[in-house]
């Protein structure tokens, strides 16, 4: 049964007391345990990475993270940017805006941090509303090359960074690491 939240949705940085209620999150949010193992692998790495909760009346009822990616261009070039991955919030509490809200709130952060571009590997009818375009408009490609080109999104804060750049954007090896 969902839950309709009246208490007001309190977005921050994850602490580490939220660190069991973020992988219940992932595992309970998504079909299998992938997209847990792989936020477990990334904080495991000790690799900078930021993670964005939304509460409500003290529980961690979504989570978000971006970690880095980096992009290597055709000439040799080597751009980092971020990625997200995963987005996740807890079934009772989806179709609610609170992933909506989290996604806003996380691509402000890496804005406001420089970062010229953030990529994700997602639904095609969900992200553009946040700014995401296909990555392929801008010749850039995922380093997985059975993902569809319409799930594999850019949404660029810095034009000038990519421009007249064409490449393959590769996800941290953690992601790798998970089946």
């Amino acid at each position: 049964m969902k839950q309709k939240h009246c208490s007001p949705i309190i977005v921050r940085r994850e602490k580490t007391a939220d660190i069991p209620a973020i992988r219940e999150v992932n595992l309970s949010a998504f079909k299998g345990p992938g997209e847990a193992q792989v936020v477990d692998l990334l904080r495991e790495s000790g690799e900078t990475f930021v993670s964005i909760v939304a509460e409500i009346d003290g529980q961690v009822v979504g989570h978000i993270l971006f970690t880095p990616v980096r992009l290597v261009a055709d000439t040799g070039e080597t751009i980092n940017g971020m990625g997200l991955a995963p987005l996740a919030v807890h079934p009772e509490y989806q179709n609610q805006g609170i992933g909506s809200i989290l996604c806003e709130a996380g691509v402000e952060e890496m804005k406001d941090r420089g970062a010229p571009f953030v990529v994700v590997l997602g639904h095609p009818a969900y992200y553009p509303r946040f700014g995401f375009e296909r990555a392929s408009k801008y010749a850039l490609r995922c380093a997985y090359e059975d993902v569809p080109a319409e799930a594999f999104m850019i949404k660029i804060f810095h034009p000038q960074v990519l421009e007249g750049l064409s490449g393959v954007i590769y996800y941290r090896q953690e992601f790798d690491e998970v089946t």
